[in-house]
């Protein structure tokens, strides 16, 4: 419950949004939700990543927004290839190991010296995205990026998508798959040598979808290629900034080798929280305030982490 309970019932968040639009180094684009600190002018910024098929808007995206601009940060929640309400150039779409998208976002927002520190908030996709970003090659990491926040991070996908496929997990599966189905037949008619639409028959399982194409499309050999080169678990001990990941021990994908302890007790950098409750992104958190236990903890550990 605590994971359809949000997107279900929980009240939008106020947020009033400025979209900017990139361009990609490959010719492609993001767009780019902005929202500016409700305290004034700040050097401070939070990069927000929404999960698979989500978006700019998505509930906990805007909660999550509302609560950084409220401690004084501007807020950038992009919005993965894809995701916008305008089909991108390319037949390429997002997909779970993307980092260079990531990267464009964050060498965008620092190409004018607006802002001194970055903080990168990310859930499910958008948190192994981010976690793998930080691990697979530190070097490349600005130094305006401090630290970083994940919620409910899938970081070994093979086993994620395991548990996904089970039949009590239908539901979901056809959530995901309603909004990647319609993505193929779009990218179809507007590649039609690079996407077939009818290999979408028969498609039972996220790895079917991943095998038929995540994979060739990315320049993966298969699935499982896929799965492997892009979990974020395999780079958490080298991440080199004060990161948090919150895996709820409830949440309804995840399976046990997606709570990485065994990486934590090895890294100086790596803060992993197993709270009882909280679902996959839910942390519903009762009160006027419409604020979330996801926002809350987010709020209490960069100001522990900067005050």
């Amino acid at each position: 419950m605590a994971t359809l309970y949000p997107p279900l019932f929980r009240p939008t968040p106020r947020g009033c949004p400025t979209t900017e639009r990139i361009d990609t180094p490959d010719g492609d684009f993001l767009d780019i939700d902005r929202h500016g600190s409700r305290i004034g002018i700040t050097r401070k910024l939070a990069i927000i990543s929404h999960g698979l098929e989500g978006h700019s808007r998505k509930k906990y995206v805007l909660g999550m927004a509302r609560m950084i601009t409220d401690l004084g940060y501007d807020a950038a929640c992009w919005n993965q290839r894809g995701c916008s309400n305008e089909p991108n150039r390319l037949p390429r779409s997002y997909h779970s190991g993307e980092t260079n998208d990531l990267h464009s976002v964050i060498t965008h927002c620092l190409r004018n010296n607006e802002y001194d520190e970055v903080v990168l908030i990310g859930f499910s996709m958008g948190g192994n995205q981010i976690l793998k970003y930080l691990g697979e090659n530190s070097d490349r990491v600005p130094p305006e990026v401090m630290t970083a926040a994940t919620f409910s991070v899938p970081c070994d996908l093979s086993a994620t998508e395991r548990i996904i496929a089970r039949p009590t997990m239908r539901i979901y599966f056809e959530y995901f798959m309603k909004g990647l189905r319609k993505e193929v037949q779009t990218k179809g008619e507007l590649f039609p040598d690079h996407v077939n639409p009818t290999l979408l028959k028969g498609i039972h399982s996220l790895r079917q979808f991943d095998e038929r194409f995540t994979a060739p499309i990315n320049g993966f050999a298969d699935a499982e290629d896929y799965y492997t080169q892009s979990s974020s678990k395999q780079f958490l001990t080298e991440i080199r900034i004060p990161t948090l990941l919150v895996n709820a021990a409830n949440d309804p994908f995840l399976p046990s080798a997606c709570y990485p302890t065994a990486e934590a007790e090895a890294s100086s950098n790596l803060m992993l929280e197993m709270p009882q409750y909280g679902g996959h992104v839910g942390f519903v958190l009762n009160g006027p305030e419409n604020m979330y236990w996801s926002e809350k903890r987010t709020r209490e550990f960069l100001m522990q982490r900067f005050d």
